[in-house]
């Protein structure tokens, strides 16, 4: 399991100290997944062609990938691999972003970024996400519950039917091959009367996402990485050898470097950086395995699901039978009891033949919102990139953005990563963003029971 560390070894202000880093959250995930492979803390002193900061998707992409470019690439990992969202999230590997379709991130692409041309770059990046997930799994064997039998939204009013056509429209045009459901087909693939509709990329689908976090550690490894855990980085200098990023054993010395902590950054690792996002909960949830007779009637070929709702539905199945979902809550206070409730619920109206059924397992981690809905990339000094904003479609867009620096670490022009990148971007009113992710939770669920 690699080595063992207790919350006050991290980052002071880490999101993480909220939690006990001795052991994982008792997620799904993190009890059905294969173990990692051994790893331990810097134990001193080294250099290094790059430095990666966090063991999450997007570092351990980028290691991976700098690793067979020949960057002797040394990770970083403040508690476990993929002990952050990572580790935590549905495991639905989705190829768009959550509110924004291609003709809203192609027009948000400012020219000083490079523009429509690179908004088109960075479309066709996300179109292709969820197939180079699939494909490094497949490519190194990765023991993930991998199924890409397809990702569907469905409408959840006749009026979101107009989501769904539009959507269809501008991904259509960029070459990805979705496709429009109605009704009746939209019941069949879900198991389900609740929806009116909806659309369909069949090149998504669904993982044990911290299998997958640990398959790409392993992976990494094998190309030539060094991987630390329980090894978080306390501070980042500037010298005249390059860049040093201090632990509490050690230290790396490193020409490049890439910070990839996202929703986990630690208060003043980076100036500012924690202030380009605002980490908000997401709770996740497995039920009891259900019976082959019930299994079958839901989501009957496999696919994962999550609808057009603000207060979002989402289901998928694990390899075992459990229907993995979640949901939001505004307030956190008794978030166990309370979410298990209220899902409950959910299950039960959307699914009614799934009868009698107990939750196994509840558990939450820190996602990273943007107040643009978009995600952002950027170089902070010469030679040192981050990003944030997945927005809760990290799986695919982190692992797709993670080889897009690798690329960038190992020498490619910044102009030519199919990613705009920008100087680092603060939310204005930093500060009281958390109350504004509130108050569109509630706005969102109000406009829900009135459409």
């Amino acid at each position: 399991m690699g080595a063992v560390w207790t919350a006050d070894r991290l980052p002071e202000g880490s999101p993480a100290l909220a939690e006990t880093a001795a052991d994982l959250p008792p997620s799904l995930w993190a009890s059905s997944a294969p173990p990692p492979p051994p790893t331990g803390p810097l134990p001193g002193e080294t250099r290094a062609d790059v430095a990666v900061i966090g063991g999450g998707f997007t570092g351990l992409s980028a290691a991976l990938h700098l690793a067979e470019g020949g960057a002797d690439t040394v990770l970083l990992e403040a508690a476990q691999i993929g002990f952050g969202a990572s580790g935590r999230n549905n495991g639905q590997v989705i190829p768009n972003l959550s509110r924004l379709d291609p003709d809203d991130i192609v027009a948000g692409v400012k020219p000083e970024h490079g523009g429509a041309e690179k908004g088109e770059q960075l479309v066709a990046l996300i179109r292709d996400s969820a197939s180079l997930v699939f494909d490094l799994i497949r490519r190194h064997g990765i023991a993930a519950e991998a199924v890409q039998n397809g990702w569907f939204q469905p409408a959840h009013r006749p009026s979101r039917m107009k989501v769904a056509e539009r959507r269809v429209a501008q991904w259509g045009r960029r070459g990805a091959p979705v496709r429009l459901l109605g009704r009746e087909e939209t019941a069949r693939l879900a198991g389900s009367e609740f929806w009116h509709g909806g659309w369909e990329n069949p090149t998504g689908g669904r993982i044990n996402p911290m299998g997958f976090a640990r398959g790409l550690a392993a992976a990494a490894i094998a190309a030539g990485a060094r991987v630390h855990t329980g090894s978080p980085a306390t501070a980042i200098a500037r010298t005249e050898a390059g860049w040093r990023v201090e632990t509490p054993r050690g230290a790396v010395l490193a020409q490049r470097l890439i910070v990839a902590t996202h929703a986990y950054t630690p208060p003043g690792l980076w100036p500012g950086l924690e202030r380009s996002l605002v980490p908000v909960r997401s709770y996740q949830m497995a039920t009891t395995p259900l019976s082959d007779n019930v299994r079958k009637t839901i989501l009957p070929e496999g696919h994962a699901l999550s609808d057009t709702q603000g207060d979002l539905h989402f289901f998928r199945f694990d390899a075992s039978g459990r229907l993995i979902t979640g949901g939001g809550l505004i307030l956190p206070f008794g978030w166990d009891g309370r979410i298990r409730a209220r899902i409950r619920g959910r299950l039960q109206s959307v699914f009614p033949q799934i009868g009698d059924f107990d939750f196994t397992h509840a558990w939450w981690g820190y996602i990273a919102a943007t107040d643009d809905k978009a995600p952002h990339l950027y170089e902070l000094a010469p030679g040192v990139l981050a990003w944030t904003g997945c927005n809760g479609r990290g799986v695919a867009l982190a692992t797709a953005l993670g080889r897009e620096m690798a690329r960038a670490s190992l020498g490619k022009p910044l102009s030519e990563i199919a990613a705009p990148v920008e100087t680092l971007r603060r939310i204005a009113g930093h500060a009281f963003a958390p109350l504004g992710v509130a108050w569109n939770q509630a706005l969102f669920r109000w406009k829900d029971r009135r459409d």
